[in-house]
């Protein structure tokens, strides 16, 4: 993230909009299970509200530096940080009840590894785990504001196919102008 990025997303400004908005949108009516994952929490105001939420939470953030920051500010709590990348997440099938992801997957530099990291969020979720989560839209502001950024969109009107293509059932992706969120489960059973 550029320096005006990550000034943001640790602003006031930014925790109301999460905590007012944002996370109340995408979660609304969303069972996560007991131990979620939660992918580039960045410098960590969504996990402030998750930890709050679920009985065990593990944040997976590709940054050293804001890996480093969490892990230190969430020290002997129900919060685990792991550095690293998330379209190739050390954890075993199944580790995880629910999975989310707040406006992040923008960050991710191509479609393909998109796609590679929806994947891996479905290897790492139980049957039957949801993974929620929400991304930008564009707009002059938010063009603005990844200048030197990475700023790979993500289209709602085609991600649920994209999430379908990665494993994923029970698809709902909804689109106001600025922002989207998204809801699928993992299947409980195969299909032969």
């Amino acid at each position: 993230m550029n320096h005006f990025h990550r000034w943001y997303c640790r602003t006031g400004h930014w925790r109301h909009a999460i905590q007012d908005q944002i996370l109340p949108w995408v979660l609304r009516d969303v069972d996560l299970g007991d131990h979620v994952l939660e992918i580039g929490p960045g410098p960590g105001l969504t996990t402030d509200v998750l930890a709050r939420r679920v009985a065990a939470l593990t944040a997976v953030e590709i940054d050293a530096e804001l890996a480093a920051r969490l892990r230190g500010r969430f020290v002997d709590t129900n919060v685990t940080v792991q550095q690293g990348d998330a379209t190739a997440m050390p954890f075993p099938d199944g580790t995880f009840t629910g999975a989310v992801s707040f406006t992040m997957l923008h960050h991710v530099p191509s479609p393909e590894l998109q796609d590679q990291l929806l994947r891996e969020v479905r290897r790492v979720l139980r049957p039957g785990g949801t993974f929620a989560g929400s991304d930008s839209r564009s707009s002059r502001v938010f063009r603005l504001a990844h200048l030197a950024d990475t700023m790979v969109l993500v289209d709602p009107d085609t991600f649920a196919s994209r999430l379908e293509a990665a494993g994923f059932r029970d698809l709902d992706v909804e689109a106001k102008p600025k922002a989207f969120r998204f809801r699928s489960t993992v299947p409980t059973t195969v299909n032969t």
